[in-house]
């Protein structure tokens, strides 16, 4: 009797996902080969096939199976906060805590891959991919939909188009952030501060001061008097 080949079990799938993170972050998306993740994961091709198919559906895999629970954590979170304001329109400062808090919680995670994988979304932002941000823009649609409804309704004096500003500006700087302190030390020299622990209480108080700020010149030569209230 002929024996049936063995198929690659689980903890295989999730060597292969942990090395293709792991080499994403270090070199990104286009410059990692099939042949440098099979030989980090040490497995052949045939197992990364028989999970993925494909290096497109490979990196899906790796954002999906971290970005899902994210988003999750992310609308939980803001729909809480909603049942505890009862149909008031939430201050602006619980927003974005609702949102970037559980981001920043994942970016503290260095045990079971969580910061690797936060790292490696923020260098997703700065690094065009048009197959991975036709995905991210597909994982986010509900998130960005129901926050952004959110800040609108909390901010109602704020034009939207401000508001989407400065969402963008608070998504690069924790995307820069989450990065690492290499960046610093090039123009701040050793840097030991590095506690992935102590980046949620500084992150969010700059996000939040960057909410705060008096609104931009209003395009007529004006400065506009006054910023976002009850940040």
């Amino acid at each position: 009797m002929t024996t049936p080949p063995v198929r690659p079990g689980p903890e295989t799938r999730n060597r292969i996902l942990d090395a293709a993170e792991e080499l994403f972050v270090e070199h990104g998306l286009d410059a990692t080969s099939m042949r440098m993740i099979t030989t980090k994961a040490g497995v052949n091709l045939a197992a990364v096939n028989y999970h993925f198919g494909s290096k497109g559906s490979l990196i899906q895999e790796v954002f999906q199976r971290r970005l899902t629970d994210l988003n999750r954590a992310r609308l939980a979170a803001l729909d809480a906060l909603e049942r505890q304001a009862g149909g008031v329109p939430l201050k602006p400062s619980k927003v974005v805590e609702g949102f970037f808090g559980p981001a920043l919680e994942m970016a503290c995670d260095t045990e079971h891959g969580g910061r690797t994988f936060m790292q490696l979304l923020g260098r997703t932002y700065t690094e065009p991919n048009a197959f991975v941000r036709q995905f991210l823009a597909e994982e986010y649609a509900e998130v960005l939909d129901r926050f952004l409804g959110a800040l609108y309704r909390s901010l109602p004096g704020v034009p939207h188009e401000e508001i989407l500003w400065r969402f963008h500006f608070m998504m690069g700087a924790t995307s820069y952030a989450i990065a690492g302190t290499d960046a610093l030390q090039l123009f701040a020299g050793k840097f030991d501060d590095a506690d992935p622990s102590r980046l949620m209480p500084r992150l969010m108080s700059f996000l939040l001061g960057g909410l705060r700020a008096p609104l931009a010149d209003n395009g007529h030569g004006r400065q506009a008097k006054g910023g976002p209230k009850a940040a």
